[in-house]
């Protein structure tokens, strides 16, 4: 099984990119998240998840190991095959959908394509005790690409207020370190603001 490919992007789409290593080129699918990610870099290491089947041998990328995992415990669910699972990972950030199965939101994992009533209460029935041991791997407030931060600044932008204020606001939050969650962040920053 393969664990990642180290190489060069020879082919960059929305859905898929073709990562050359060593003469090889690997036709991987990805999803939108990774996508923008990759963005102009040349050289890229990519986490893969490989599905083998009688009829196909198909390769999944993920930038980070997290999406990966949460991909894998999506594909776990009787209903969501591997590519109901990757639009759920191009629709929804890793952190979105964590909150979402461990909160019990329903509407937010059936606002994905395909994903009905019954298989959005499957995935939380099924992973909500799984996924707490995934969210703990996150590093919630990693200097590069932080979503909390991201998400948070960008909830506050859409209430009307000030971009470098609520930058500031969010990183004296983030300082503090006494909250985890978006919603804790924005709350937070609503006080000061």
């Amino acid at each position: 099984m393969l664990e990642y490919i180290n190489g060069e992007v020879s082919e960059l789409t929305p859905t898929y990119l073709i990562v050359e290593n060593n003469g090889i080129g690997y036709f991987v699918k990805i999803s939108l998240n990774c996508y923008s990610k990759i963005g102009e870099s040349k050289n890229i290491k990519v986490f893969i998840h490989e599905v083998i089947r009688e009829d196909t041998h198909d390769l999944y990328g993920f930038t980070e190991k997290e999406e990966r995992e949460i991909y894998r415990k999506l594909i776990s669910v009787s209903g969501v095959g591997p590519n109901t699972a990757l639009v759920m990972i191009s629709s929804l950030s890793t952190l979105e959908i964590i909150t979402a199965i461990s909160t019990g939101d329903v509407n937010t994992i059936k606002s994905v394509k395909g994903i009905g009533l019954k298989t959005a209460q499957r995935v939380i029935v099924d992973l909500k005790d799984k996924i707490g041991n995934v969210s703990e791997n996150i590093e919630l407030f990693d200097n590069k690409g932080n979503t909390i931060k991201e998400e948070s600044l960008s909830a506050l932008i859409m209430l009307g207020f000030n971009k470098k204020q609520a930058e500031k606001a969010i990183d004296k939050i983030v300082k503090d370190g006494k909250e985890t969650d978006v919603e804790g962040v924005i709350k937070a920053a609503l006080k000061l603001l």
